[in-house]
């Protein structure tokens, strides 16, 4: 068992979370439970992850995309109502990272699904993402294997790089607007979760190959990786709730 609080002011340090500027608030969103013995996590925040997670006993819930935004009016509609209601009906906490845990070169999305590719992760790539390269030069299908390996689906992908791929950009999530960066920095392929609409001729006409794994395929790997640091750093059990998601 261990406290809420303390839970939360270890992950707050250890993600840097005040390095980021975010539209999401980090940390704590809804107060629930003061001590913890168990966490569920999930990628998104919902009702039915709130509700499931109620069902397995859990005190803390971790999210990757929390419940407050302040790109989203600011009024509590029925969609938010009922999020609220089962995670107070359970006396559940929720603790959200968003910017940090993307960046996060150890525990975060971009880091993870790099090393996952077989990308040698050595530098920033947009603030958040990870750039690298290859142990050995790969080719697009080859690239695009590992990718629905690493998700569990089959990516888009948008071959209109060179045949021999050394250097990879990733960026989880809805960064599909970066394969003009990558393309400028001189990466041959650009691995995002979902596409921009002029992602197909961007890609074309600056030559730089485009896979999109989906935005929620590309982001389980962050609150996996930090639920369990968090679970071995306060004996605590975990448990990921898997809501498949289409987009």
């Amino acid at each position: 068992m261990a406290r809420r609080d303390d839970i939360v002011a270890y992950a707050n340090e250890l993600l840097e979370v005040e390095r980021f500027p975010e539209y999401g608030r980090p940390g704590l969103q809804v107060i629930g439970a003061d001590e913890v013995t168990k966490l569920a996590c999930g990628v998104s925040s919902s009702r039915e992850l709130f509700e499931r997670a109620g069902d397995t006993d859990a005190q803390l819930v971790l999210v990757h995309h929390g419940l407050f935004w302040r790109n989203e009016p600011l009024v509590i509609d029925r969609r938010l109502k009922g999020r609220l209601q089962a995670l107070f009906a359970a006396n559940l906490s929720l603790v959200a990272y968003h910017l940090a845990l993307d960046a996060h070169a150890e525990l975060g999305n971009n880091a993870l699904l790099a090393a996952r590719l077989g990308v040698a992760r050595d530098e920033t790539f947009a603030d958040v993402g990870a750039g690298g390269s290859l142990a050995d030069p790969v080719g697009i299908e080859e690239l695009g294997r590992r990718l629905a390996d690493a998700t569990g689906r089959e990516p888009l992908v948008f071959a209109e790089g060179p045949e021999s791929i050394e250097r990879v950009a990733v960026v989880t999530g809805g960064g599909g607007e970066r394969v003009i960066q990558a393309a400028h920095e001189g990466y041959d392929a650009f691995v995002t979760g979902e596409p921009e609409e002029p992602a197909l001729h961007s890609a074309r006409e600056l030559g730089i190959h485009f896979l999109a794994g989906g935005h929620y395929a590309t982001e389980t790997f962050g609150v996996r990786a930090l639920a369990d640091r968090l679970a071995h750093e306060f004996s605590l059990e975990w448990e990921f709730l898997e809501l498949p998601n289409p987009v």
